[in-house]
């Protein structure tokens, strides 16, 4: 006892005035320094890492460091010991974001974060809750998660019982509004009548709930479900509410502004913090442990929530410490259900919710970024931010005018040919369109150049056809009752038992209200079916009754060899010989391979099940082509943004749907498309596209006008234009077409015209916007003919057997009342001659007007 008191008097007696040791010099050094993860954090960015108590909303601009926020909160959250790792609930919309988080939080921590069994998507920690609790949406906790293609096939067996025709009635449409209703929270005795009578004369309503049953009879769940089931027994079963009010300490959200209304719902109710009474539960524990993250915590009840507006959930106590980090500029995904209202609204779903801008960013050049602000200010529904950057202003944002598409498509191949020329790698050029069908003319292209190139958003690995087969025997050997992955794999290989048999089963299944597995296995103690029939299905039986059984003592990828082999699925790969089928036994066995990274059968289907990622592709230097909607979360030195132009992008579809908020998510798509590019942006837009075949005029975009000239330069199209019959590519079908009437008459583009009518100068005055820097352009690269805009309006100017234009003056080798032969419209007999125009009497399609070129003599 003296030897350690002895020290102590000593130490007080030497420093009478000694400080705590928080206030010592050594203490207050360490706190100046802080942890080495808030080491290069800026102060916008630093306060929303350190605000740690109540509601954040972090707004995120493109290129600010949003997910290294994230994981830095995440991380400072840890290391003050504010909560476990397993009392942080973390949303990220793909498995890819879930997993990038993972390993920055590893890489900051000094350690891989394995204990974070809370951080993922919403659907995989909704399937996760959904699964400790699945008796109380009549499930067993090894349901199978369904994806789209077998929702449609389920729906058309329900359209077939209710005697519905598939074709007026697709079960796709039908998937579609069963989607959207789930987006939004909606049981099938929710939805309004209005929208259930959308559908099949009424039975939309009626053919949901059947659908939700027949779930249930599978045991089966699709994506929808994975958090409206969570949100039904959250409201049905408040004491299972609470106990995972209390577990989750902390949430954080990332793309908030990506949020539907289930997932807004679904967060509301487990952002409320727990009240202050208590009532514990007999036989469960009054707190929850933290640490034993696979088992359901446990707690007290309590009260739901307020609800997002046009639902009823009765408001329970405050809110607790959640961060959402979102930018509303970035919400492009209105289509499948996300509700930009969601991050709108924060601060009044939120009271006293504290607002984060981070506008710094660290992505794009001062041009490119003063190009997408002034875009997107346009919009009114937005919170407001303006991005900007410490680094040189960089090279300008280009617009380039091309005849057709087709010159657009060339003018960006030679562009990419320089740019590599110039040693930039193919990995950062991009081409981001706004629909899909402009990819192809891009493709062609390419092809030609020899330039590689990648699809993103192309098929998946696992979508496709021999890896759903394979998937489908694992499915029915993990779920006996999942019927779809049954009913596609019964017949494959070629057994004998085709469309009656199966038909037999599913009269069988719906009679006794089983599932098909269970029918066959009845049906084959029967003498219903025929021998070689009855023998076949009874061998698929037992065959599925023994790799159940070897599942128990077997190794989930040797157990699917063993069924790919004793199936006669392989040999029937081996012994087809088409020029595709290697490829597909070499995805057979990339498949088993995949699998060996899951330490069980049910947690490789549900990775499956959940996977949002494509697979291949990233190691091959190559120009990737896209949509816009893809590129969200991507960034490339040099981004190419084709089809700027009035109808395309803005899409007309989306103003006719959506109005005023379709105008401003079109927006948004633009000032993501250009905030993916760090050093160039170049923008196109053609006089003329091919759509569907068919060739229209068009303006360009109403965007162009709302980006700032300072910021934007004009160039001319190294595609070889063909305007008036120059650039090298022989005469344009379009050489002698009268000038195309436009109503885009805005002020802008009248001055320039006015301008270049007095004989104004190639820069235009330099005083306009786009407009006239664009008609300058216009006027500079062409013959006065072309680019020139009326104020009188028509219609989409369509080649389709008829010319519209002028006689080129030859003769043609035809006479009238020769008996001729269109390719479209069959035979016929000249009846007027002008030039190489003929005016031809068809027997079936009547009078028309035609190139003679187009016609044979019959």
């Amino acid at each position: 006892m003296i030897r350690m008191t002895e020290p102590n008097k000593l130490t007080s007696q030497s420093v009478p005035d000694h400080q705590p040791a928080a206030g010592g010099i050594a203490a207050r050094a360490r706190a100046s320094v802080g942890p080495k993860y808030l080491t290069g954090l800026n102060p916008e960015q630093r306060e929303a890492v350190e605000t740690l108590d109540g509601p954040v909303l972090v707004l995120a601009g493109a290129g600010t460091g949003k997910t290294r926020v994230l994981t830095t909160r995440i991380a400072h959250i840890l290391s003050q010991g504010r909560a476990r790792p397993a009392e942080i609930l973390s949303v990220t919309f793909t498995n890819k974001a879930a997993r990038e988080m993972k390993h920055r939080l590893g890489q900051m921590l000094g350690h891989a974060v394995e204990g974070m069994p809370w951080l993922g998507t919403f659907h995989s920690i909704g399937g996760r809750i959904l699964r400790f609790h699945a008796e109380l949406a009549q499930l067993k906790s090894n349901f199978t998660v369904l994806d789209v293609d077998d929702q449609v096939r389920l729906l058309k067996q329900l359209l077939q019982a209710e005697s519905i025709d598939d074709k007026r009635w697709p079960a796709r449409m039908l998937a579609g509004l069963i989607d959207g209703w789930k987006n939004r929270g909606l049981m099938p005795s929710q939805v309004p009548s209005g929208e259930a009578a959308m559908f099949a004369n009424g039975k939309g309503g009626k053919l949901y709930a059947s659908y939700q049953e027949r779930l249930k009879i599978l045991n089966a769940a699709d994506f929808g479900d994975l958090l409206l089931e969570n949100i039904r027994i959250f409201r049905e079963h408040p004491d299972i509410l609470r106990q995972y009010q209390h577990r989750f300490k902390y949430i954080l959200v990332d793309e908030y502004q990506d949020t539907n209304v289930a997932q807004y719902l679904w967060l509301r109710l487990l952002s409320q913090a727990p009240s202050s009474s208590k009532a514990v539960i007999p036989g469960q524990l009054e707190e929850p442990n933290p640490e034993s993250a696979d088992e359901p915590p446990t707690g007290d009840s309590g009260s739901a929530p307020s609800a997002h507006p046009g639902t009823t959930v009765a408001p329970a106590g405050p809110t607790k410490n959640i961060c959402c980090v979102g930018d509303d500029d970035q919400s492009i995904y209105g289509w499948r259900g996300a509700e930009v209202d969601n991050i709108l609204r924060f601060e009044h779903d939120f009271p006293g919710a504290k607002v984060i801008r981070l506008e710094r960013n660290y992505r794009s050049t001062g041009h490119i970024l003063a190009a997408a602000s002034h875009l997107i200010a346009h919009n009114e529904g937005r919170l407001g931010k303006t991005l900007r950057t410490e680094d040189q202003d960089g090279e300008k944002v280009t617009v380039t005018g091309s005849w057709d598409s087709e010159e657009e498509a060339r003018g960006i191949g030679e562009e990419i040919e320089q740019l590599q020329r110039q040693g930039e790698k193919l990995n950062e050029i991009a081409i981001l369109v706004r629909a899909s069908y402009q990819m192809r003319e891009f493709e062609d292209r390419f092809v030609t150049l020899g330039l590689p190139y990648r699809v993103i958003g192309g098929p998946r690995f696992y979508e496709r056809a021999e890896i759903r087969d394979a998937l489908a025997y694992l499915r029915v050997i993990n779920s006996p009752a999942d019927d779809l992955a049954f009913e596609r794999i019964v017949n494959v290989p070629k057994r004998g038992l085709g469309d009656a048999t199966v038909q037999m089963l599913h009269d069988h299944a719906r009679k006794r209200r089983i599932p098909l597995f269970e029918a066959a296995r009845a049906v084959v103690e029967t003498d219903e079916l025929k021998p070689k029939a009855r023998g076949s299905l009874r061998n698929v039986v037992v065959q599925f009754d023994r790799w159940r059984a070897q599942r128990e003592v077997t190794a989930h990828t040797d157990l699917a060899q063993i069924v790919l082999d004793e199936s006669g699925y392989t040999e029937m790969w081996q012994k087809d010989r088409s020029a595709d089928a290697a490829g597909r036994l070499e995805n057979l066995k990339e498949l088993v391979r995949s699998m060996e990274e899951f330490e069980n059968l049910q947690g490789f289907l549900e990775h499956i099940s959940l996977v949002m990622d494509r697979d291949g592709g990233a190691e091959e230097d190559a120009v990737s082509l896209m949509t816009l909607h893809s590129a969200k979360g991507l960034e490339f030195d040099n981004v190419f943004l084709p089809g700027w132009e009035e109808g395309l992008f803005p899409s007309q579809r989306t103003l006719d749907e959506q109005g005023r908020a379709g105008l401003e998510e079109e927006r948004r798509l633009g000032h993501v498309g250009l905030t993916r590019a760090r050093r160039r942006a170049m923008i196109y837009f053609a006089t003329n596209r091919r759509i569907h075949g068919t060739w229209s005029t068009t303006i360009p975009s109403r965007f162009l006008d709302e980006l700032p000239a300072a910021n934007v330069e004009i160039t001319e199209s190294k595609g070889g234009s063909a305007w008036g019959g120059t650039g090298g590519y022989g005469a344009s079908r379009f050489d002698d077409m009268e000038s195309f009437g436009s109503s885009y008459s805005t002020p802008g583009w009248q001055r320039a015209q006015a301008n270049r009518n007095r004989g104004g100068g190639r820069n235009g005055g330099g005083q306009g916007g786009f407009e006239e820097q664009a008609a300058t352009f216009s006027s500079a690269s062409s013959s006065p003919d072309f680019g020139s805009f009326s104020s009188r309006r028509r219609g989409p100017l369509t080649i389709e057997g008829e010319l519209v234009a002028k006689s080129t003056g030859t003769t043609s080798e035809f006479s009238l009342s020769d008996r001729v032969f269109h390719q479209k419209f069959g035979y016929g007999r000249v009846t007027k001659i002008d030039g190489n125009k003929l005016t031809i009497a068809f027997d079936k399609a009547g009078e028309k007007k035609v190139v003679d070129s187009f016609v044979q003599r019959a």
